[in-house]
């Protein structure tokens, strides 16, 4: 592993991933968590699947389907022994940490579906704040690929469009 930058061997790897995974509200794609750890430019993507492959032979980690949480023990040992990182990688982990379990609560509180029966297809778009159901619509689509175009935007655009709709329907 190079010697440059503040992750210098396996261990600080390894930590680094469970300091992440242990402020993620839900499981996240490994590339994505390959993302997070690799900011600072020196973590290359053989290392992070061999220091995620052991975290998972350990126990620490669970990986599957190009997902990746942090089990009871990784948690555990995280919280034991994260303060042996660095205080300003901590500070960068955790604000990279920090918006991506925003963007992970946001996503999770929109929703975009389509199915097709007898020729008919149809899309359902929903979004919520997390408590109660803002908005909830269901589209007749002219086809699959109008449906999956529909979910796109939706979930690009989802508090645009209901901010749309709210303006058109209180004119």
């Amino acid at each position: 592993m190079d010697q440059t930058g503040f992750v210098l061997d396996a261990l600080d790897l390894k930590l680094l991933i469970l300091f992440i995974l242990r402020r993620l509200p839900s499981e996240i794609e490994t590339d994505r968590l390959f993302h997070l750890i690799q900011q600072d430019g020196v973590v290359n993507y053989f290392d992070f699947t061999v220091a995620l492959d052991e975290l998972c032979e350990s126990g620490q980690v669970i990986s599957e389907d190009g997902f990746c949480s942090i089990t009871d023990r990784g948690r555990n040992n995280a919280e034991t022994v994260e303060s042996s990182l660095p205080f300003s990688v901590r500070q960068h982990a955790s604000a990279a940490a920090s918006a991506e379990a925003d963007e992970m609560s946001r996503r999770g509180c929109i929703q975009a579906a389509h199915t097709v029966s007898d020729g008919v297809c149809t899309v359902e778009l929903s979004l919520s704040d997390g408590i109660s159901e803002l908005l909830s619509l269901r589209l007749l689509c002219a086809d699959e690929k109008q449906a999956k175009s529909m979910e796109k935007t939706f979930r690009r655009h989802a508090e645009e469009t209901y901010q749309k709709i709210v303006t058109i329907l209180s004119e």
